[in-house]
């Protein structure tokens, strides 16, 4: 059975009500539910996970180790430019993780193109709104 965690960043739970123009009209919860619902229609397992606070994404990628997942689909958010912090924790981890993101973040504001996270992940996807979510979670499933 496969296990995976889909892990969001800051503001994340805003989905839905903050710039819709940038980050579309679907909801965190819509995400889930997909991802889910996909995950299960193969018979695998998804835990979901949203904070707002640094330490808590740490300490769920620490756990991540210990509850035997299959692959991590990170979106850290605004952390992926500043977090050192977040870096540490994936490279520490025996877990790979996907970094998405629903815009493409090469073609915003300069201090976004630059991710702390993306050396010490299995790959970046960007750009496809919620399907960068679906994508990674596809890389996951034909990589298993």
């Amino acid at each position: 059975m496969s296990r995976f965690l889909l892990l969001n960043g800051p503001n994340i739970n805003l989905l839905g009500k903050r710039e819709k123009d940038v980050y579309g009209d679907f909801t965190l919860q819509s995400i889930e539910k997909e991802l889910t619902d996909l995950v299960e229609s193969g018979g695998g397992e998804l835990d979901c996970f949203q904070s707002n606070h640094e330490g808590a994404l740490v300490d769920s990628l620490h756990r991540a180790n210990e509850l035997s997942y299959d692959g991590i689909i990170f979106n850290p958010a605004a952390y992926t430019h500043t977090s050192i912090a977040l870096r540490d924790a994936i490279a520490a981890i025996n877990v790979p993780v996907i970094e998405v993101h629903i815009s493409n973040i090469h073609q915003r504001e300069d201090f976004r193109h630059q991710s702390m996270l993306a050396a010490v992940c299995h790959g970046q996807i960007v750009g496809f709104g919620r399907k960068s979510y679906r994508l990674a979670l596809q890389a996951f499933l034909e990589d298993i």
